[in-house]
């Protein structure tokens, strides 16, 4: 090979990004690093602040995190409508066809009522340019429509029908996906139960093996629960390999074009680090994740001096 040509040389491309994929949605495309966050989100909530730190030099905190995974009852899908027309009445006609087709075929799945609701998003214009000699005039040229529509459902099997109803009057943008827990009360109390169990045995093994043991009644000096829905845990890469162009004489006689490359969207959910107990630790679908983090005080006894 003589010198100047191109060189080339393959490289490894993985690069983590965005969000979304699965029973997710295209809001995927707006987030990055989504486990990323929610690991940073569950260790800010265990830096106590200056006020929240103990008074005395006699007392110690025990700690307890717990996660429960839990499946979802209930959904809710939301698809956007975008249309687009020189006049308005135009862009309202094109609206409600494609609106009167997607809610007939939504019968036939069991959706109305309730269950179906049109949500007016938003009216805006189109500007475009119109050529005036050497000069290019921005002029009015349209306008755009956009519409959600959001559908309540419980199985979620239901999801590739409903999108396939959407497919069939041309709505293709599938928004996002709702999960809803509905007894979140008893999640909690379950998640409080599994905490005061570690702390138990925590004291327990403080005593049992370091000789500590504390004095009861604790003071709790936090309690911090979260929840974290599959809407903000999804993560995506692009994976390839490619030829990368070097310099050279006869870089500049080239146009470049680079093909498409697509990218993967995963739920990737919170794991078992970080937390002392996990309930349901198996997860193999998007779930709802409840985090609750407490920190008790309590007062250390001390040995008499004999």
């Amino acid at each position: 090979m003589k010198k100047g040509t191109i060189v080339s040389i393959l490289i490894l491309v993985a690069s983590p990004g965005l969000c979304r994929g699965q029973v997710g949605g295209n809001i995927g495309y707006a987030q990055t690093a989504a486990k990323a966050r929610a690991e940073q989100s569950e260790r800010a909530k265990r830096v106590l602040t200056k006020d929240e730190l103990p008074p005395t030099s006699t007392g110690t905190f025990v700690e307890a995190n717990v996660l429960m995974n839990v499946k979802a009852d209930e959904y809710v899908v939301t698809f956007g409508i975008t249309q687009e027309g020189e006049t308005l009445a135009e862009c309202s006609k094109k609206m409600d066809a494609t609106v009167k087709a997607f809610s007939a075929d939504l019968k036939g799945l069991g959706i109305g009522g309730d269950d179906l609701f049109i949500d007016f998003v938003a009216q805006t214009k189109i500007y475009g340019f119109e050529a005036q000699g050497n000069i290019l005039q921005e002029k009015l040229v349209g306008f755009v429509l956009n519409k959600n529509v959001s559908i309540h459902y419980k199985e979620r099997s239901l999801l590739d029908k409903l999108t396939l109803a959407a497919a069939r009057s041309k709505v293709f943008d599938l928004i996002k996906v709702d999960y809803i827990v509905k007894d979140i009360n008893g999640v909690q109390d379950r998640l409080m139960g599994e905490a005061a169990r570690i702390v138990k045995n925590k004291m327990s093994r403080y005593e049992k093996l370091l000789g500590v043991k504390l004095r009861p009644p604790a003071q709790v000096y936090a309690e911090r629960p979260a929840i974290h829905y599959p809407t903000q845990m999804y993560d995506s890469y692009t994976a390839y390999e490619s030829e990368e162009i070097r310099g050279g004489p006869d870089r500049q006689k080239y146009t470049v074009q680079s093909a498409r490359k697509g990218r993967t969207f995963f739920f990737n959910a919170l794991d078992a680090n970080g937390f002392d107990a996990v309930i349901n630790p198996v997860v193999t679908e998007p779930v709802v994740q409840f985090t609750l983090y407490l920190k008790l005080k309590y007062e250390v006894e001390q040995i008499k001096a004999k």
